[in-house]
């Protein structure tokens, strides 16, 4: 089973959030219907309400520890620095990047 990274913007704790993280989870329920085993980093901040609890650099080294087990990055839309880098992270390993379910589906399939 292919370990899927959804990378996408989670952000300050505005207004918006809810609508970010909403779309992280969605994307991983899409995931998983196709038959793949996503990781949504969105979660644990979010469900620790963590804003705060660790700096900044301490998540990005969590996200990334979980990054680099993964087989392939989806990045969903929105504005991201630390998504970004995830991405960045990703292709120097070599990693595939999809901006679409469909594209991840169908590399998932041929792989």
């Amino acid at each position: 089973m292919k370990r899927i990274y959804v990378a996408g913007p989670l952000g300050p704790n505005d207004d918006e959030r809810r609508a970010r993280l909403d779309a992280a989870l969605a994307a991983g329920a899409s995931l998983v219907q196709a038959g793949l085993a996503p990781f949504v980093p969105h979660l644990w901040p979010a469900a620790m309400h963590a804003d705060g609890l660790a700096p900044y650099e301490a998540w990005m080294a969590y996200d990334f520890a979980w990054l680099d087990a993964c087989d392939a990055v989806l990045r969903i839309p929105g504005h991201s620095p630390g998504a970004d880098r995830e991405v960045a992270r990703a292709r120097a390993a070599g990693l595939p990047v999809f901006s679409s379910i469909g594209e991840v589906v169908v590399w998932a399939e041929g792989a």
